[in-house]
Protein backbone atom coordinates (compact mmCIF):
# COMPACT_ATOMS: atom_id res chain seq x y z
CA UNK A 1 0.00 0.00 0.00
CA UNK A 2 1.48 3.66 -1.14
CA UNK A 3 1.25 6.30 1.70
CA UNK A 4 0.91 10.10 0.45
CA UNK A 5 3.17 12.59 1.84
CA UNK A 6 1.87 15.47 2.27
CA UNK A 7 2.92 18.53 0.42
CA UNK A 8 5.44 20.13 2.21
CA UNK A 9 6.62 22.92 -0.06
CA UNK A 10 5.97 25.55 1.92
CA UNK A 11 8.92 24.45 4.42
CA UNK A 12 11.53 23.91 2.14
CA UNK A 13 13.19 27.37 0.78
CA UNK A 14 13.97 28.19 -2.03
CA UNK A 15 17.00 30.47 -2.97
CA UNK A 16 17.80 32.16 -5.39
CA UNK A 17 20.80 31.53 -7.71
CA UNK A 18 24.57 32.90 -5.95
CA UNK A 19 24.86 36.40 -7.53
CA UNK A 20 28.78 36.48 -8.22
CA UNK A 21 29.99 39.75 -6.40
CA UNK A 22 33.18 40.86 -7.60
CA UNK A 23 33.76 43.82 -4.81
CA UNK A 24 36.45 43.18 -3.14
CA UNK A 25 38.44 42.29 -5.82
CA UNK A 26 37.24 44.83 -8.18
CA UNK A 27 37.98 47.93 -5.08
CA UNK A 28 41.45 46.19 -4.23
CA UNK A 29 42.32 46.33 -7.62
CA UNK A 30 41.55 49.86 -8.21
CA UNK A 31 43.23 51.00 -5.72
CA UNK A 32 46.42 49.13 -6.53
CA UNK A 33 46.42 49.44 -10.27
CA UNK A 34 43.70 51.63 -10.47
CA UNK A 35 45.83 53.78 -13.76
CA UNK A 36 45.98 50.33 -15.66
CA UNK A 37 42.42 49.99 -15.58
CA UNK A 38 42.09 46.50 -13.83
CA UNK A 39 39.29 47.02 -12.31
CA UNK A 40 37.40 48.36 -15.21
CA UNK A 41 38.31 44.99 -17.19
CA UNK A 42 37.14 42.58 -14.18
CA UNK A 43 33.96 44.29 -14.30
CA UNK A 44 33.78 43.75 -18.19
CA UNK A 45 34.04 47.17 -19.35
CA UNK A 46 36.70 47.06 -21.66
CA UNK A 47 35.93 50.21 -23.54
CA UNK A 48 36.33 52.08 -20.12
CA UNK A 49 39.01 50.04 -19.18
CA UNK A 50 41.11 50.90 -22.55
CA UNK A 51 40.06 54.68 -21.50
CA UNK A 52 41.24 54.83 -18.15
CA UNK A 53 44.80 53.56 -19.42
CA UNK A 54 44.81 56.22 -22.01
CA UNK A 55 43.94 58.77 -19.35
CA UNK A 56 46.75 57.60 -17.28
CA UNK A 57 49.36 57.58 -20.21
CA UNK A 58 48.16 61.39 -21.01
CA UNK A 59 48.45 62.32 -18.32
CA UNK A 60 51.90 60.61 -17.23
CA UNK A 61 50.29 59.25 -14.50
CA UNK A 62 48.16 61.38 -12.59
CA UNK A 63 45.06 59.90 -13.76
CA UNK A 64 45.42 56.88 -11.90
CA UNK A 65 43.66 59.18 -9.09
CA UNK A 66 40.62 58.04 -10.56
CA UNK A 67 41.03 54.43 -10.26
CA UNK A 68 42.25 54.59 -6.69
CA UNK A 69 39.01 56.99 -5.90
CA UNK A 70 36.94 54.20 -8.26
CA UNK A 71 38.36 51.47 -5.95
CA UNK A 72 37.69 53.40 -2.92
CA UNK A 73 34.10 53.58 -3.51
CA UNK A 74 33.33 49.98 -4.39
CA UNK A 75 34.40 48.84 -1.02
CA UNK A 76 32.66 51.19 0.88
CA UNK A 77 29.45 50.11 -1.20
CA UNK A 78 27.36 47.50 0.20
CA UNK A 79 27.64 44.06 -1.55
CA UNK A 80 23.83 44.57 -3.12
CA UNK A 81 24.42 48.18 -3.39
CA UNK A 82 27.42 47.15 -5.60
CA UNK A 83 26.17 44.72 -7.66
CA UNK A 84 22.88 46.58 -8.31
CA UNK A 85 25.32 49.70 -9.36
CA UNK A 86 28.03 48.18 -11.09
CA UNK A 87 27.06 44.67 -12.18
CA UNK A 88 23.58 44.40 -12.78
CA UNK A 89 22.32 48.32 -14.15
CA UNK A 90 26.64 48.94 -15.77
CA UNK A 91 27.50 51.96 -14.27
CA UNK A 92 30.99 52.25 -15.97
CA UNK A 93 32.02 55.57 -14.32
CA UNK A 94 31.68 56.42 -9.98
Amino acid sequence: METSKPNEDWNNPTQAPQQENKKVLAGVMGILFGGFGVHKFILGYTNEGLIQIGITVVTCGAGSILGFIEGIIYLTKSDEEFYQTYQANKKAWF
